[in-house]
């Protein structure tokens, strides 16, 4: 094992709920307003509508280089962050994200502070499998910190996998499946101070 730590971007380091919220005001006109602040995904969060047809085509195209070269950060996720790179991890995002992004990824999180020199894409499928798996393999990280349960599933032995549960409602995190993270936390920053708590004594 070497001292690298895998953390997923959406959720963990970067906060897709005002990324979403920007997108839907850039495709509408229209800033949503609060619906649940308590709601796991974006959708839930904000007081909008399910779209199809053209609407739904229009929004998604908000979803461009610029969009992921600018989301911003989750509150303390920097600073977490730096207290991991200043004791010796080397970090590396491991995000689902399309690949044509993960240039994009990377300039978003450096431009924020993040001490991060290199972001993997990797699909999105909700399969038996982590789509994140065969990256994590191959990276050898000493742990791997995700927001989605179901990343955490077929991950390498060895790897310390840390579960960061967010908000509740809606949340993919519950359930006797939880038994395949070795530890969970509110955010980074709990993470964090947990790890190098534990990695000092």
């Amino acid at each position: 094992m070497n001292q690298i730590i895998a953390i997923d971007g959406d959720g963990v380091l970067l906060d897709n709920h005002q990324a979403y919220r920007q997108a839907w005001h850039k495709a509408f006109g229209v800033l949503p307003k609060l619906k649940d602040p308590l709601a796991y995904w974006p959708m839930d969060r904000w007081d909008v509508h399910q779209l199809d047809g053209a609407d739904h085509d229009r929004f998604r195209k908000c979803f461009d280089y610029q969009f992921w070269s600018n989301v911003p950060a989750v509150p303390g996720a920097v600073d977490a962050a730096l207290k991991l790179h200043e004791v010796g991890y080397e970090l590396v995002c491991v995000t689902a994200l399309d690949s044509q992004f993960e240039s994009a990824r990377l300039k978003n999180l450096q431009n924020l502070g993040f001490p991060i020199e290199r972001v993997v894409a990797t699909n999105n499928d909700r399969d038996q499998v982590s789509p994140k798996a065969a990256v994590l393999y191959s990276l050898k990280p000493v742990a791997f910190v995700d927001d989605y349960l179901p990343y955490l599933f077929g991950i390498t032995a060895g790897i310390h996998k840390a579960l960061i549960l967010r908000e509740p409602n809606g949340s993919p995190n519950i359930g006797p499946l939880l038994a395949a993270a070795h530890s969970q936390h509110d955010d980074l920053t709990d993470f964090v101070s947990w790890w190098i708590g534990q990695n000092e004594k």
